[in-house]
């Protein structure tokens, strides 16, 4: 007598691959990023990939975590604005995954040196091998530094991450000098 032996479960990549596109649609206006982020996006939050990113600084002091949050928060709040039509999980996902590189980048170590180029590489690929990414998100995370990357981005969602992504980097690292700048005059004043 044979038994059948069950197929292998598809990785994340191969079902993300076989998911039909949704069609894309204006976020809703009472639709909190929050609310969309805990729909879409729960699985990514609870992974052992965003506890690393929770001690690994972006910014500042802010770890890449809080940034990748904060900054699709902003991709919600930018697409529900301007009413743009997007394909809401991809723009949750591919935002809270674009800088899933898996390292404090300022920890001295040759690898990093050329951080900013290389590192959409690595969270898209790190992403793929836990998530599994639609072309969506997979374009998504690939070119997030534009323009310090040469390739634009190639989808809505993907210009709206660009977007978000300075203005959360910028005000986190204005934060980080402003810490910076308030600790060296109250040495100052102790020292005096």
């Amino acid at each position: 007598m044979t038994h059948a032996t069950p197929d292998a479960a598809p990785s994340p990549a191969d079902q993300a691959a076989r998911e039909p596109r949704p069609a894309r649609r204006p976020i809703a206006a009472d639709a909190t990023p929050e609310q969309l982020i805990s729909r879409h996006a729960a699985d990514i939050l609870a992974s052992p990939g965003m506890r690393v990113e929770a001690t690994c600084i972006q910014h500042g002091d802010t770890s890449v975590l809080a940034h990748s949050a904060a900054v699709s928060a902003w991709c919600v709040v930018i697409a529900r604005t301007l009413r743009v039509p997007v394909d809401e999980r991809a723009l949750v996902r591919g935002s809270l995954l674009h800088d899933y590189f898996l390292y404090d980048w300022h920890v001295d170590d040759p690898s990093h040196r050329l951080h900013g180029f290389t590192h959409p590489g690595v969270a898209c690929a790190n992403a793929e091998r836990d998530f599994g990414l639609t072309p969506t998100e997979r374009s998504m995370v690939r070119h997030h530094m534009f323009p310090l990357t040469p390739t634009p981005p190639t989808c809505r969602e993907g210009a709206i991450l660009c977007l978000a992504d300075k203005i959360v980097a910028t005000r986190e690292t204005l934060h980080g000098f402003s810490l910076r700048l308030h600790k060296a005059r109250a040495r100052r004043a102790r020292s005096n």
